[in-house]
């Protein structure tokens, strides 16, 4: 993967997840990425789970997430891990932004 230093939002388009999700993929790099997924009231992440550490940060919006079975109501500014192979998802319960960081880069987001 060749490096790029500079990735401005304003050039990288959404991907239509379906369901009222949208993603954009921002930085990122063989060891890292960061993603932004905005979320319409009442849309669903899907439990799931992926080889990858996560990290989410709630830019805007309300979410109840569901990680290992436990669910909590998150808010603008709280944040989330998810060690790798951890079953998790949410549900958004006010329109919001999620700012999404993997490690390594999800390279299944890129193809």
């Amino acid at each position: 993967m060749e490096i790029q230093n500079y990735f401005l939002n304003s050039d990288v388009e959404f991907e239509d997840l379906g369901g009222g999700v949208k993603r954009k993929i921002l930085a990122h790099n063989k060891n890292l990425m960061i993603v932004e997924v905005h979320f319409e009231e009442g849309s669903i992440g899907e439990i799931h789970s992926h080889p990858h550490e996560q990290i989410t940060y709630v830019i805007e919006g309300e979410f109840e997430f569901n990680i290992d079975g436990n669910k909590k109501i998150l808010k603008k500014g709280d944040s989330t891990y998810k060690q790798p192979n951890i079953k998790h998802g949410a549900v958004c319960l006010k329109k919001g932004i999620l700012l999404d960081i993997f490690t390594p880069c999800r390279e299944d987001f890129l193809k």
